[in-house]
Formats: C-alpha cells, structure tokens, sequence
C-alpha cells in the first residue's frame, strides 16, 4: 500500500508537541509492515537547525491563494536512520520565519493562508514525483483543507480520483477558525461553506473540512474518541461526530520504544529493565541531585509538561498546600502561562527540600525524571492520549493519573482484584478536584510502602507493549477499510 502521510510537524525535522512524535514514529512503523511510506510537510526555518541534509528538488507548483498567487517547491530529505523519503514544501514568504505556527505567544495573523497554500501546493506537487498514494493520511486542522480538496475538487482527476483519506484528530481543540472574509483563500468552491461544510458560526473551521469529508477519521485513543461526541469535550463539534461515528475510530498513540527503553538509555546515570531493577535507584539518587533535593527514601513525583489549563496544573497548584503535608518530593518540568510559572517558582522558594520546577524544555530532564521519579503525576482536564504515562511504566514508574482520554485506556488502578490478578499499573482519580488528587497521592504512598506490591506494580507496567508496531497494524486495518468504502 502507498501510504502519504500529511502533517505540520515531525520529529527530527521540526517539533513544536506530540503530533511530531506519532508522525515521525508512525511511517517508520507502517514501513516496517512493507508499506511504502512517504512524508510532507512545510518546509519551516526550523528545519535548517534541525541538521538534516537536504536535497533540492525539480518540482515546482503555482498556488493561487485569492488574487494572489504563490509558487512552491519541493526540497527531499530522509526519515534517520531509514529511507523513508520526506518532503518539504518551500515557500519562503509563508514559512521561512521565527516559528512554526506563531510567534511570542500569538498566533500568526496569516495562518490560513499558510496552510491554505500548504494543502495546495501538496496536491499539485506529489503527482510530479512518478508515484501514486492509495491513502492520504491528514493529521490535524494545518492539513484538513487537503483533505477537504481531495473530495471537492479532485474527484475528477485522474491522478487523485482513487486516493482515499484518513483524518486524525490529535486535540480537536485546535480547529483553525478564521474570518469568513479569508474564504476565498481555501480555494474551495462556495457552496463549501455552509452548516454541511466548513462554516462555524458565520467563520471558517478548517478541521471541519477534515471531519466532514475524509473517508475515515480516528483520534488518538478510543476513549477520546467516545468523549468527542459529548457535549463537554466535543468544542463544538460533537453532532458532527456524532454523525459520523461510523467513520470513527479510536487508535492509541505508540511510542518509539528504541528512545525511550531504560536498559539503554544513553541519559540515564544507570540503565535497568524489567529483570534488574537496581539502576532505578541510582537514577533517583542522580535526579535528587540534579534537582538539589535531599536524597532521601521519600516518594519523589516526577511532571513533565505544558503549563495550562488542560494539563490541569490549576489543580496541581490549588492542591499542592496540602499535598506539601505528605512525605513526598516534586520534579517538574515543563513550560507555558507566565502566571503559573510564577505561582509554581514561588512554590518552589517556598518548599526547596520539597519542590523542584524547572520551567523550560530538556529533553535529557525528561528522560532523567521519567527514569528518577518513583511516580508520575499527569493531572490533566482532558487528555486525547498522553505519551508520558506510556514512557512511566516502560521506565517502572507509576502514573497518577485523572481518568480521561488516553490516561484512561492505558492505566489499570490499583485495587485489591486488579493486584490480585497482576493487572494494576497505576493510580486513577476520576473526579477532576483536589480531594480526589489528594486521596490518590495517598493512596500512593500506602502502596510505595508495600515495596513487594510496588514493585509488582512496576513490573507490570514495564511489560506493557505500546509500541508503534501495535498502532500501526491498527491504522492499516483502518487504511483498508477507507479503500474499500
């Protein structure tokens, strides 16, 4: 199967969240089940830092984006380590500048038409390089207006006609609403923008193109996509997925087991698996000192993550007071809304021996508290998948986690039956308020005592299998299913 995988990020090439992850670890995965595999994606300032070679291609593609008109290119580079070919869309004027999707916290004012272009400069370009996709597979609002394209104005192409489409939703929080004023940007026929189509509210909503006219959708795991079609987290959106739940499909996110495994690991102060657990404690003995905590035998929690309201550090910092009245220490890392970077550093002035933050983004930091931490806290409102419980207990770490989305399909609570048959792999609070956060930290600790049962815990954890390879079979049945359609 010839698969096309449109995103706006990937992992190494440029990464702004968890889409780049799954888009750079999904072809690697998909190709290693004999499907040809290719990826595009604008062609960012970012890149160049990235240090990926690239290589200038001959195809050239005009866009007309309202009155004005934009020529793109195409630049060729490699998926590392493997021969999955990437391609870049050029377009100076639209994507060379500081930023992927904005700048100093603001959107850019011009995004439309950036994506816009991207879509269309996508379809007219890969029909230049001699090979065919069955499958074109849309991640997310930046790509939806592809998706939309295919449908409404590709049907009679020869080339095109007998793709088919998937869309992903990865946050269906982000839509890409505009103006209507920018429509004629979309390049899509009028009658589109309607209650059926792409119109919001008297605006354009780009994801809605993706929604309302790819052949198949799926979000990142399944319990999110039962929660999409609720009024509280479907953003407005919830009827048309309601309507089309046929077409839906929860898959969950994988991770690249070759960068995070703790038994090679090349961050880590010593490596351990599953068999020989010995290294975790030096590991936390390495993060207490990286993070100038006390080495001490009390519970050390380990965060990473966004600062803002849906990870649901709200929460964290309302009950972090009593929190501070147990025997545990905090790592945090992460970075996002000024006002909780603040109360988080006050905190953390507050309590030295207790709380550390680290209010930035560290890739080695991440690996070392995913590894140091004796537990995970992921405290999130809403969370389509989550990538950090899934690295916890590969790494023996245990989430505490509020049930929803992702957190949801992959940890088991911990109870007397699900200890019993060896299948708890966490803690799991189902009410999004300080007391049900408190009553699972200490639910916690009780177990952290009971170092037979902890480790018990642990083990199961580390013996789940979220590997891509998993996901990927998944999204394949899913590919076949859109060409059969």
């Amino acid at each position: 199967m010839n698969i096309l995988l449109v995103v706006s990020e990937v992992t190494p090439f440029v990464k702004t969240g968890g889409l780049a992850d799954v888009a750079g670890a999904l072809p690697k995965a998909l190709a290693r089940l004999g499907h040809d595999v290719r990826v595009i994606l604008p062609r960012y300032r970012e890149v160049e830092a990235s240090g990926v070679s690239l290589t200038r291609r001959s195809e050239r593609a005009v866009v007309q984006l309202d009155s004005r008109a934009r020529e793109g290119s195409l630049v060729e580079s490699r998926m590392p380590g493997g021969t999955i070919p990437v391609y870049l869309v050029e377009q100076p004027a639209l994507f060379d500048r500081d930023g992927v999707y904005q700048a100093a916290g603001t959107d850019f004012s011009d995004n439309l038409e950036r994506f816009s272009f991207f879509s269309q400069a996508m379809l007219a370009l890969i029909p230049q390089l001699g090979w065919r996709p069955d499958i074109v597979h849309g991640h997310d609002w930046q790509t939806a207006l592809g998706i939309a394209h295919l449908k409404l104005t590709r049907g009679s192409d020869r080339f095109w006609r007998s793709a088919r489409t998937l869309f992903t939703v990865h946050n269906l929080a982000y839509q890409g609403v505009f103006p209507s004023e920018g429509w004629a940007l979309t390049g899509l026929p009028d009658e589109a923008f309607r209650m059926g189509g792409l119109e919001f509210y008297g605006k354009v909503n780009c994801l809605k193109g993706g929604l309302v006219y790819a052949d198949r959708l799926s979000t990142v795991s399944p319990t999110y996509a039962e929660e999409v079609q609720t009024p509280a987290f479907g953003c407005g959106l919830d009827g048309l997925l309601r309507q089309r739940r046929d077409r839906l499909t929860g898959i969950l996110n994988g991770i690249d087991v070759d960068v995070w495994d703790p038994n090679t690991d090349p961050h880590l102060a010593a490596r351990y698996n599953v068999r020989r657990l010995s290294g975790k404690a030096r590991c936390k003995a390495a993060l207490q000192r990286q993070c100038r905590l006390p080495q001490q035998p009390a519970l050390l929690i380990g965060m990473i993550q966004r600062l803002a309201e849906q990870k649901g550090i709200d929460l964290l910092l309302e009950t972090l007071p009593r929190l501070m009245e147990q025997p545990i220490q905090i790592a945090l890392l992460g970075n996002g809304d000024p006002r909780y970077q603040e109360r988080l550093t006050k905190f953390a002035k507050t309590y030295p021996d207790r709380v550390s933050v680290t209010l930035r983004f560290d890739e080695v930091l991440a690996h070392r508290i995913e590894a140091g931490a004796d537990a995970f806290l992921m405290p999130s409102r809403f969370e389509p998948c989550g990538l950090n419980q899934m690295y916890s207990m590969r790494y023996g770490t245990v989430p505490v986690v509020h049930r929803t989305g992702g957190l949801a399909d992959t940890v088991t609570d911990v109870t007397p039956k699900t200890l019993a048959n060896r299948t708890a792999r966490g803690f799991v609070f189902r009410s999004h308020a300080p007391q049900a956060l408190l009553q699972a930290v200490e639910r916690t600790l009780q177990l952290f005592a009971d170092r037979r049962a902890w480790t018990q815990v642990m083990r199961t954890g580390m013996q789940q299998d979220f590997s891509w390879d998993r996901s990927a079979r998944a999204y394949v049945q899913l590919y076949e299913q859109a060409m059969t359609a």
